[in-house]
């Protein structure tokens, strides 16, 4: 008993205390909402998100009792290989999702299963710890043309194959993650007015090239009424479904704008949120949100000053900014619709499994790196008892 005790300690004195409590917290509210709703979402994703919830805790608990030193210096050309043919064979052999307006190529079969996969979220856990690994390399040279090309390339190989498969939302993310990690490793604030003056520029020529379902929901994004029996029809029902919800909703197994919703146990997600649990549920979700994110920083900060932890916790920490802002975004009716989950809380084996995996990595850097233990040492499971 004492030796099961041990490993038992051993696995959780890895594990950060704030992140832990945020993401259970999280998650367990996402499978109390789905229980509200399977008679709407099917009670095969109730099981899916259970499972997924099972199999991530356990994952996370795994990755945090490794060094992400060792994983990444010895496997990041695997990383960046593997992911590269991931998205090349999601162009070439991929499919779109269940009832989607768009041709969009973003999910992959695995032979012989039936089940289908999402190689871009799972490839942002490996882009962000590669490209953390190749920052960390040059920072010394970073403000440098030639070092900014190959960075540029690293980034192209995994951002190219998204854009061409047509997933919009999904490459703006990764867009995201290379401004703010390129941000976080000290690049001169010239090169991003550069950037956002060629933007500038080039935005009717990116514009013209859009396809025509991609202009109309920026367009009707920014202002839902100029087509509310169209594109505009979901953000404004996903409105009417927050504002339905009241202080305290109408209780889990209450609520009904949801059940018209296309993506309720999806990118809608707060919104069912909210209609069942009210203001009360939407500002735990927010709230919760928060901590993580300050947390996640606080390790980044700790951990830049010994090693590319920090830059690996950055990348993470400002994807999920991004992402969060985006969908909550939608939710409201204020940014256009671009098909992006909210993290740990929307319905989705691939993208909650990976939050689970970058969730590890987390843990991990403020496990491992001697700045982060050194800065909050206490921060820590401690499952001593008497």
């Amino acid at each position: 008993m004492k030796t099961v005790w041990a490993l038992i300690k051993r696995a959780f004195s890895n594990l950060d205390l704030t992140l832990f409590i945020c993401s259970l917290l999280l998650s367990t509210l996402s499978i109390v909402t789905i229980i509200g709703a399977a008679d709407n979402f099917g009670y095969s994703k109730l099981r899916m998100q259970i499972f997924i919830f099972i199999i991530g805790t356990i994952l996370t608990v795994v990755l945090a009792a490794f060094d992400f030193k060792e994983l990444v210096n010895k496997l990041w050309a695997p990383m960046l290989i593997v992911s590269v043919i991931l998205l090349l064979l999601t162009l070439i052999f991929g499919k779109s999702g269940s009832n989607m307006e768009t041709a969009n190529k973003s999910w992959l079969e695995i032979p012989f299963t039936g089940i289908m996969i999402q190689p871009s979220e799972f490839v942002r856990v490996t882009f962000i710890c590669t490209f953390a690994k190749h920052l960390f390399a040059v920072e010394d040279h970073i403000n440098k043309p030639l070092t900014l090309l190959f960075l540029a390339g690293h980034a192209c190989l995994v951002v190219i194959p998204i854009l061409l498969s047509g997933d919009l939302g999904v490459a703006l993310i990764y867009f995201a993650i290379v401004l703010i990690m390129l941000f976080c490793a000290g690049l001169h604030w010239g090169y991003f007015l550069a950037l956002i003056a060629v933007v500038v520029l080039l935005s009717p020529y990116i514009w013209e090239h859009l396809a025509t379902y991609q202009q109309e929901r920026i367009i009707v994004g920014f202002d839902p009424e100029l087509d509310p029996l169209g594109k505009g029809w979901q953000p404004l029902l996903s409105r009417k479904a927050i504002s339905a919800g009241g202080l305290f909703g109408k209780g889990v197994f209450g609520g009904s704008y949801y059940e018209e919703l296309t993506a309720s146990h999806t990118d809608f997600i707060l919104a069912t949120i909210c209609e069942k649990f009210g203001f009360l549920g939407g500002f735990v979700v927010i709230v919760t949100y928060i901590v993580m994110i300050i947390r996640i920083f606080n390790i980044a900060r700790a951990a830049s000053k010994t090693d590319f932890g920090g830059l690996i916790c950055a990348g993470i920490g400002g994807m999920l900014v991004v992402q969060i802002l985006e969908n909550i975004g939608m939710c409201f009716a204020l940014l256009p619709v671009v098909g992006i989950t909210l993290p740990l809380l929307s319905c989705g084996g691939s993208s909650m499994l990976a939050t689970f995996f970058m969730l590890g990595l987390l843990h991990n850097v403020g496990s491992h790196s001697d700045g982060v233990r050194k800065a909050r040492p206490s921060d820590r499971f401690d499952l001593d008892v008497p």
